[in-house]
């Protein structure tokens, strides 16, 4: 599976919410600017993370944008699958009916099983162990 430059930003601009989180809204265009994206793609990417409650929005001269929820309770998985859609390897493991061999294909077994282990990690990877892991990195650049 190749993660589209929609699934790669929106990640992106979760971790940077999840960076500065506690510290009031964030305005789009200071996460396009330290992410390196653009404000209008971002913007794309707002809606359906709003529509999904993983983002919220505060309209007004101090507006921006914060998590929906603690960063420890939003996962790459739940992030993904927003912007993404479906995070199976290929289409048969979610829809068997799409291929007249799924019933005795070995091969979409197992691609059903790296896809499973795939969302899994996914699933145990938060914004907050990305926050974590990025502290732990530039401690580790400093101290060389």
């Amino acid at each position: 599976m190749k993660l589209s430059t929609r699934g790669r930003y929106g990640v992106r601009l979760m971790f940077d919410l999840a960076l500065h989180y506690g510290n009031g809204p964030i305005y789009l265009k200071d996460i396009a600017e330290r992410q390196g994206i653009s404000a209008k793609y971002l913007w794309q990417l707002i809606n359906p993370l709003k529509s999904t409650g993983l983002i919220n929005s505060t309209r007004g001269a101090h507006g921006g944008y914060v998590l929906g929820k603690e960063p420890e309770r939003i996962s790459l998985k739940e992030i993904l699958q927003v912007l993404e859609g479906s995070l199976c390897l290929v289409d048969c493991v979610d829809s068997p009916s799409l291929c007249e061999r799924s019933p005795s294909c070995i091969s979409r077994e197992i691609w059903g099983e790296a896809s499973k282990g795939m969302q899994q990690m996914l699933e145990n990877t938060t914004l907050a162990t990305m926050v974590l892991r990025q502290q732990e990195k530039l401690q580790n650049e400093a101290g060389k």
